[in-house]
């Protein structure tokens, strides 16, 4: 995959702007797993079906559910700087469902 890089600022993965021009306030961007799965940030137990566990290692990583591009949040706040580290299919499958979760959750609370 050739070199592409969000704009961010600050070093703080909330103002990421997606290659694809989506920002958190815009299409919304969704914490996930190494994996590019979106994990569960609440409190009940057990996680929803579909969703990835708060990782242990704390090693998150943003999705844009918009065009699948994952970004590595670590990067982020060391560098300053948001290299595309991923993409993952978000139109179908098991990570399109994990979107459809999340949001369906969020809309909930």
């Amino acid at each position: 995959m050739d070199s592409e890089t969000a704009d961010v600022i600050d070093h703080d993965v909330t103002t990421i702007t997606c290659v694809c021009g989506n920002t958190v306030s815009k299409g919304g961007l969704i914490q996930a797993d190494s994996q590019g799965v979106p994990v569960y940030n609440g409190d009940k137990s057990p996680v929803p079906a579909g969703l990835a566990e708060w990782p242990a290692d704390e090693d998150l990583h943003t999705l844009c559910p918009a065009c699948g591009r994952v970004y590595r949040d670590s990067v982020i706040e060391e560098t300053g700087t948001a290299p595309v580290a991923f993409r993952v299919d978000v139109t179908a499958g098991p990570i399109a469902e994990a979107i459809r979760v999340h949001w369906n959750l969020d809309a909930q609370e």
